[in-house]
């Protein structure tokens, strides 16, 4: 008998259950808040006679090898160099290598986007030389070497507060922030050895010195407290003696603050606030990505121990329209304060309010990313919701835009009960950059899902994103901004395989 023929790629198919077309519906004040805007359709449930799938497990790979058949590209190298002024000899011989016409436009495509992420990623942070040599220049220096521009914090989260202050170098006037931990949180020495990303607050410098009189602490005692007071006594108390972290973002409001506030926005703009909601989160799971990576600790992942910094440029168009612009999300507690833990009924609840009370465990920041995701919905979840085991059911989260659906999916599968079906931070990534920019379900209505498929939906809508900041770069006069960065680091890594397993957790 012959032996039996290789697996046909198509049996990967015919696993695949076709998604119900469902109608595309779309919010329109959400369109105004980006040069990039890009509107999923709604996400309907899968066919009743088709099983369903399963959640991938954390064993799961998102990432699979080339297989055989893909298009060829030509050597990175060579595309690297390539620019419009380029001899024709030298594209010649490229031309002629296999991987063709096809092969060196690709290949130059995902230079370009790994060159306009570098340069926007500088924008957003600043030059990297430059930060290391105010890192050098603010050795040693302490309160009266630095400007205090206002005597009240411009910001207090959970851990510390924050002063603005003013630093004159290289015959510029800069502004940074001056963080004074509070006293019940004072392990930050893990935050120098960080690194630099866009997530993760980034310091400075540090210093112990007595608080100027001046600054307001309010529930310190010792400090000022808040207004003049009408005698002012013989000896006053000295202030006291603080250790104080220079960061170079200067906060805005903290999370809790931004969810507090936009209980209206919510209400009459759900399909702007939900995308906003769904790129904070992103940049969430990316900081916490870079803290997994180096084997760090993160904090406590609270609203109040997440800060907002307004971005440099924000596109003039989603602040005029809409009176809100996407902020910056950092991570600025990198250590655990305890929760008060309620007595457990079972060995399983015991895990569970072990995995979100405990140090640094595997499954807190999935678990406390599956609760941040109702807190900004406005859904009232709390750890007792979570640890009620007498309810199988997590709080309904209301289909107020075409974003609901997505959020509703993450958060059942980060608050999974079972470990192993729970999802990563790596897929929760994943997960919101496919919510937010695609492959849409309405892609695999009219061909079932497949690698080919994706594979050339990925290649046009790379074109098509640099086409678009060639067009707003030469007439729209809108500048890119942080949504556009993180569009860019989402197409500059995403391959074929990663959509075809998310795409099949997400519309599941």
């Amino acid at each position: 008998d012959p032996l039996p023929p290789p697996l046909p790629k198509k049996q990967l198919q015919r696993a695949e259950s076709l998604p119900a077309p469902a109608p595309s519906h779309e919010d329109p004040e959400a369109r105004a808040g980006s040069i990039l805007y890009s509107i999923p359709a709604g996400q309907g449930a899968p066919p009743r006679d088709r099983p369903s799938k399963k959640p991938l497990s954390k064993s799961q790979s998102l990432v699979e090898p080339l297989a055989p058949g893909s298009p060829q590209k030509a050597p990175s190298g060579s595309v690297k160099e390539l620019t419009f002024g380029t001899g024709d000899g030298e594209l010649g011989r490229l031309l002629e290598s296999p991987a063709g016409v096809s092969g060196v436009v690709l290949g130059c495509q995902e230079a370009s986007l790994a060159r306009l992420s570098a340069l926007l990623q500088e924008e957003l942070l600043g030059p990297e030389e430059r930060q290391q040599l105010l890192e050098v220049e603010l050795l040693g220096k302490r309160w009266a070497a630095l400007g205090v521009l206002d005597p009240q914090p411009c910001c207090q989260s959970g851990d510390a507060w924050y002063f603005r202050v003013g630093f004159t170098f290289q015959h510029s006037q800069l502004q940074f922030a001056a963080k004074v931990p509070k006293p019940c949180c004072s392990s930050l020495g893990v935050q120098s050895s960080l690194g630099t990303h866009c997530s993760i607050q980034r310091l400075l410098g540090r210093f112990t010195d007595r608080l100027p009189r001046e600054l307001v602490l309010p529930g310190i005692p010792g400090a000022q407290s808040q207004g003049p007071s009408r005698e002012e006594p013989a000896c006053p108390a000295p202030q006291p003696v603080l250790q104080v972290l220079l960061c170079a973002e200067v906060p805005q409001q903290t999370l809790a603050e931004f969810v507090k506030g936009s209980h209206a926005l919510h209400r009459s703009s759900p399909g702007h606030y939900e995308r906003l909601g769904c790129l904070l989160l992103l940049q969430l799971c990316m900081g916490l990505e870079h803290l997994q990576g180096q084997n760090m600790v993160q904090g406590d992942l609270c609203p109040e121990n997440l800060l907002l910094v307004q971005c440099p440029c924000p596109p003039q168009s989603q602040k005029e329209l809409l009176g809100l612009s996407l902020p910056r999300l950092l991570i600025s507690s990198f250590f655990k304060v305890q929760e008060k833990q309620r007595p457990c009924s079972s060995s399983q609840e015991l895990d569970w309010s072990q995995a979100l009370t405990a140090p640094s465990p595997p499954t807190a920041a999935e678990l406390n990313l599956g609760r941040l995701i109702y807190q900004i919905l406005h859904v009232d979840i709390s750890l007792e919701n979570i640890l009620d085991f007498r309810s199988k059911r997590l709080p309904e989260i209301p289909s107020l835009s075409i974003y609901s659906a997505g959020l509703k999916r993450l958060a059942s599968l980060l608050l999974h009960r079972d470990p192993h079906q729970r999802v990563s931070i790596l897929q929760a990534r994943a997960i919101l950059q496919v919510l937010l920019w695609g492959p849409r379900q309405e892609l695999f209505a009219r061909s079932r899902k497949s690698l080919e498929l994706l594979r050339s939906w990925l290649q046009v809508k790379r074109a098509l994103l640099l086409l678009r900041f060639a067009e707003n770069s030469a007439g729209a006069g809108l500048s890119p901004g942080l949504e556009e960065w993180l569009c860019c680091q989402y197409f500059q890594g995403v391959t074929e395989y990663t959509l075809f397993q998310v795409t099949q957790v997400l519309y599941a």
